[in-house]
């Protein structure tokens, strides 16, 4: 078991959890590989009808180390960037709902990651943030495309907003805009996620899709 996933079978659905002693799992190169593997295991395990994505009370996911990101060569950061990328094309591409289950912060390629899964449960403190352009940096995992889809037309503002002033959205924001499907009590989430997983796959229509 890895140190920094840990998963469990709830019935017929697989609940992939990110861990990190601090509360704040980053997307680290070595996890990326890990989450990589994790869903072409959900691809391929029969008796699991979906997946469930979550992080800690405190944070879904915190985004790439980027002390780990100054370490890289170009060439490395390329790469690096297209096994985010790579990701969440599985993750959204996914023949079995993928849930996101979101306690506490959002952020970054956290956030890039939560838009890939097909649909997202947040607890009423959760809070979703692209802090990039504060640093001089700017989402390479697909978020610049996923959020303006995501919220349509009439978000375009929020979405430019947030992308490049690095402005917080709120729970209750993100559901009014449609960035949540829905807010619930922290103790909620994951079996809230777990339940529209199960509807999801039993959907004909597969509706949860976001292709």
């Amino acid at each position: 078991m890895s140190a920094f996933i840990r998963t469990r079978r709830e019935a017929d659905i697989l609940v992939v959890e990110l861990a990190h002693p601090s509360g704040f799992p980053r997307l680290t190169r070595a996890l990326l590989v890990e989450l990589h593997q994790k869903f072409d295991e959900v691809a391929a395990m029969t008796g699991v009808r979906g997946a469930v994505l979550t992080g800690t009370a405190q944070c879904f996911a915190a985004g790439a180390d980027l002390g780990e990101v100054a370490a890289l060569t170009p060439l490395e950061a390329l790469r690096f960037s297209r096994l985010g990328q790579s990701l969440m094309q599985k993750v959204e591409r996914c023949a079995k709902p993928v849930i996101a289950a979101i306690r506490g912060h959002c952020l970054g390629g956290g956030l890039d990651l939560a838009l890939a899964c097909h649909l997202r449960v947040a607890s009423m403190d959760a809070l979703f943030r692209h802090p990039g352009a504060s640093l001089g940096i700017l989402t390479g995992w697909g978020g610049t495309a996923r959020l303006p889809r995501l919220l349509g037309p009439g978000g375009r503002a929020r979405v430019l907003e947030a992308l490049t002033a690095s402005s917080e959205i709120s729970a209750s924001e993100a559901y009014a805009c449609g960035l949540v499907q829905r807010i619930v009590r922290p103790e909620e989430v994951i079996p809230i996620a777990l339940e529209l997983a199960r509807k999801a796959s039993s959907s004909n229509a597969l509706s949860y899709r976001c292709l």
